[in-house]
């Protein structure tokens, strides 16, 4: 029973619509985190005045590529095994962001990737517009280059079609010219057998097929090692490879040009870290605005936190790109922290990402993704519902939760913020080991759960570590819960992602359990935060959660 005290705070908090997670527990508006204009509480970029800090999005946004149609920017980005895939964000500015759809519903082959394939599926994709169609190319290391395409970016996209199969050709890009059509690609030396090398290959003009061998454009073994990542573009006469190069953690951005598009080609580094604090600045897109000036989206590696991203100005000089701010005279730019936004006024709002979600018709937002494809007897997802249900699948004979795919997981949005959500346990006929919770998930994953054992609910911190060795978790806390419905919270702090966990059985007070515990990121991808669902093997079948919402905050 609420107090009246606690209805007149209720009532003043909700007409000034400043929900926060540990001071109540009532439904928000669905329509305030899914609308077009979410504004998010733990970072922004756009100072509002005209001007923005970098990073621009702080999440993992791993090798982003993104196109100018109209007044309209459109970013893609790598999604390795997590579905669906390929995720589509929309800018008006390049400053502020908002995920719209994805390109990819399942990863192919299905039977392939409805487990867990970490470090696997979607690789560095290229975004592209052509007579009046999006396309999108990306390379699967074990199976090739897959392509799919439409006319709405907001709606279906069409089914994978595979443009070239093979073992270690990734990073594509297409590129099209009058009735030519030509594809640029790396090689993944871990399938291949070797790497920083370029290769063009000549394409029929409907994008589907490649038509030859391929030509060896650029070998960068002697000055660039590990290139990667190619772009192709074409200005004042020139074609461009945009490439990165070094390694993720410590390389630069090398720009190459050629009269002919098999080259020779020409080669300099036109972004690099010098003197800044930005690791490893490379791998991105370049982009020409309404008003023809240049920029240059690319990622930084922060550890745990992912591939986040960046924003640089690009001038021109000599038909050369220099990438950032020349803070030293060498001719080669440097990563800038802030600057004057590309396109300011015409009114155009502060925007992020959704986060928080109220799970608004049974369905979880388009910011969740699986850690595998997706399965519909997973949650039900019943219209009209104002909850998440998740049922409690078993995981089989699997020691943790590194090869389960019914994770519901999302990237983390900031260096510091608070994840919570409330969650009400059923387990049908009183069956013991099941649980559901809140999870930071990696290598070494940490989560708070509500379970069910010798005929009582309880709160357990668990953890794993190595868990992709195959180690079992271990119970860190327990304590017992009144009933079979909790809010759960966890606090991420920076720089290394350490977590402390909370709880509340009323909505109000939250007491802390266990031990500071601390996240890895996964392969090739950073920590997620999330939600599940899960029985222990060889459980009676039955039993779920209902997630009420799931809210990120300070």
């Amino acid at each position: 029973m609420i107090s009246r005290i606690q209805n007149v705070i209720y009532i003043v908090m909700a007409f000034f619509a400043l929900y926060s997670c540990k001071s109540g527990s009532e439904k928000q508006s669905g329509n305030q985190y899914n609308s077009q204009n979410y504004i998010s509480k733990v970072w922004q970029s756009d100072r509002g005045d005209g001007t923005y800090t970098n990073p621009i999005l702080y999440a993992d946004y791993s090798d982003p590529d993104v196109i100018h149609v109209g007044n309209d920017y459109y970013m893609t980005a790598s999604s390795f095994n997590c579905t669906p895939g390929l995720p589509i964000l929309h800018s008006k500015d390049l400053v502020n962001w908002q995920i719209i759809n994805y390109a990819l519903d399942k990863q192919i082959p299905e039977a392939v990737f409805d487990i867990p394939q970490h470090s696997k599926g979607v690789w560095a994709p290229a975004i592209r517009f052509h007579k009046g169609e999006f396309y999108i190319y990306w390379g699967d290391p074990d199976f090739g280059v897959y392509m799919i395409k439409t006319k709405a970016i907001y709606g279906k996209w069409s089914k994978p079609v595979l443009v070239m199969a093979g073992k270690g050709i990734i990073d594509p890009c297409p590129f099209w010219e009058g009735e030519n059509a030509y594809l640029v690609h790396a090689w993944a030396g871990s399938r291949a057998g070797i790497n920083s090398v370029l290769t063009i290959n000549k394409m029929n003009p409907e994008g589907t097929a490649v038509l030859d061998e391929g030509q060896n454009v650029f070998d960068a073994h002697d000055k660039h090692h590990t290139m990667e990542g190619p772009k192709l573009y074409k200005k004042d006469g020139y074609y461009y490879i945009f490439a990165p190069a070094g390694g993720v953690e410590t390389g630069w951005q090398v720009v190459m040009r050629s009269k002919n598009i098999y080259g020779p080609y020409e080669d300099k580094v036109v972004l690099e870290q010098g003197s800044t604090v930005i690791n490893g600045p490379h791998q991105g897109a370049w982009i020409e605005t309404s008003d023809n000036n240049s920029w240059f989206i690319h990622f930084q590696d922060q550890g745990v936190y992912g591939r986040v991203l960046l924003l640089q100005p690009v001038q021109w000089k000599d038909n050369w790109p220099l990438i950032g701010k020349d803070l030293d005279g060498n001719g080669v730019g440097e990563p800038i922290l802030s600057g004057a936004k590309p396109v300011i006024g015409k009114n155009l709002p502060i925007m992020h990402p959704v986060e928080s979600d109220e799970f608004t018709n049974g369905k979880p937002g388009l910011q969740w993704q699986w850690y595998a494809n997706s399965s519909v007897k997973w949650s039900a997802q019943i219209p009209g519902t104002d909850y998440l249900r998740l049922f409690a699948i078993s995981q089989k004979e699997e020691p943790n939760l590194w090869n389960v795919p019914n994770l519901l997981l999302q990237k983390l949005p900031a260096p510091n913020f608070t994840a919570t959500t409330k969650v009400k346990l059923t387990t049908e006929w009183q069956t013991s080991d099941k649980k559901a919770g809140l999870l930071l998930m990696g290598k070494t994953y940490t989560y708070l759960a509500i379970a069910f054992h010798d005929s009582q609910y309880w709160v357990q911190q668990i953890s794993c570590a190595n868990a992709n060795e195959g180690t079992a978790e271990k119970i860190i806390a327990e304590k017992a819960l009144v009933s079979n419905e909790v809010q759960l919270s966890m606090k991420i702090m920076a720089p290394n992602a350490s977590c402390r966990f909370s709880y509340s059985e009323n909505g109000t007070d939250f007491f802390e359990i266990g031990e500071e515990a601390k996240a890895e990121k996964d392969l090739w991808i950073s920590a997620k935060i999330g939600i599940f669902a899960i029985s222990e093997p060889n459980v009676r079948m039955g039993g779920y959660a209902d997630f009420d919402w799931f809210r990120i905050t300070k």
